[in-house]
């Protein structure tokens, strides 16, 4: 079958490679076309737009963007409805990609399956109607999400588990830990290492590493070393890396967290893989105008938590400093708690261990292939019988 897939980021472009895999195995004449990134391109298919021509962050960048927005978007539309595959995927990018499922929807019979389920418990939970209207099947990642949708909207979903534990849980069996080996590899020292995780986007690297270098850099008996993301040049980091004594590494994220003592790390999916890595951290999220952001947060969002790793749990289980909270003396007093109150730090560790319960089995992107696969053969079979009966 033809399989057309939308990823808007890193993490997408990475989740949707596994799927694609999974659907590969069940599927050995399965045709990919996409728009995605590397990890999607290496599995097999035609990638027509990577991910780095589609992510702006901020309403003025997106304001600046939109006619390219929204060429993209003229574009998609058009080559999905020429390539008519059997079913379009669609990975988180909510703004994208319930723009493409409504167009999608009204114009083809092509059924829209969306793997890892747009936020909308966050903000803007009026999409709903928008997801109800124009998504045939949704795919969550996210236990507490199984509530929202079927108890609060009755919209009945899949939740398939969390695939971030798929991958950490790959990573950890065919990556035993032996840090004299890292850090002999990456010219590293032997002293700890507290790890920098500062965001996936050029904006996100600006508001948080220097604050995050500030707070850290006073720890003389730790070493510092910045996971350096996908699609961010090195030439990027070094405005913010001269004069420091912080190590760049790249696509050694996994790794970086198997053999840290401690990490700070920006909202999103790494706070959740730095969590399945057992590694004590705090959450940093810098926003301009941070005490007007933090009221209006108040407004806005539904939730009480920004990190995956709280929500999930369903309270705190790491510090988070957002907006105005975000200092860097706030961040060294907690890096601070974390390096020496051993009971503090293994009161963390034992909510790691809740949240991976929460979470449930490895297995989400076969879980989800499997569901996919049996919903288009009812579909081939429904199309057969109605057929039959003219």
């Amino acid at each position: 079958m033809k399989y057309y897939l939308i990823v808007g980021e890193a993490s997408g472009d990475l989740h949707a490679s596994h799927l694609m895999t999974a659907l590969k195995e069940a599927d050995p004449q399965a045709e990919f076309r996409f728009f995605g990134g590397d990890f999607m391109a290496a599995v097999g298919g035609q990638l027509v737009k990577h991910y780095r021509e589609l992510a702006y962050m901020g309403f003025i960048p997106v304001l600046m963007h939109l006619k390219t927005i929204y060429a993209n978007m003229r574009l998609c539309k058009q080559d999905i409805v020429a390539w008519q595959p059997d079913a379009l995927i669609l990975v988180d990018y909510p703004g994208f990609n319930l723009n493409i499922a409504k167009y999608i929807h009204s114009h083809t019979q092509i059924p829209v399956y969306y793997y890892i389920s747009p936020k909308i418990w966050a903000w803007k939970e009026y999409r709903i109607k928008n997801i109800k209207r124009d998504v045939d099947e949704l795919f969550s990642i996210l236990p507490f999400e199984v509530d929202f949708f079927e108890g609060k909207h009755h919209y009945p979903i899949h939740y398939v588990g969390n695939p971030t534990l798929d991958e950490v849980t790959a990573y950890k069996a065919g990556h035993p830990c032996d840090f004299s080996s890292f850090i002999t590899s990456n010219s590293l020292c032997d002293k700890p290492i507290i790890a920098l995780l500062a965001g996936s986007r050029k904006q996100e690297i600006k508001d948080n590493l220097p604050q995050m270098i500030a707070a850290a850099q006073t720890f003389a008996d730790h070493q510092l070393v910045l996971a350096g993301a996908p699609g961010i040049d090195a030439v990027y980091y070094q405005q913010y890396l001269q004069g420091t004594n912080v190590v760049l590494l790249f696509d050694q994220t996994y790794a970086l967290l198997q053999h840290a003592d401690v990490a700070l790390v920006t909202s999103g999916t790494a706070t959740l893989e730095t969590a399945l890595f057992r590694v004590p951290q705090v959450v940093c999220y810098y926003i301009s105008f941070g005490k007007v952001v933090n009221f209006l947060k108040q407004l806005v969002l539904s939730v009480k938590f920004i990190s995956l790793v709280n929500l999930i749990a369903g309270k705190e289980v790491v510090k988070e400093l957002v907006a105005d909270q975000m200092k860097v003396r706030l961040i060294r007093a907690e890096l601070s708690k974390l390096l020496t109150d051993k009971a503090y730090r293994q009161e963390m560790l034992d909510g790691y261990t809740e949240v991976a319960q929460k979470l449930g089995q490895p297995g989400a992107p076969r879980k989800a292939a499997e569901i996919i696969l049996q919903k288009l053969a009812n579909n081939k079979l429904k199309e057969k019988c109605n057929k039959d009966k003219q």
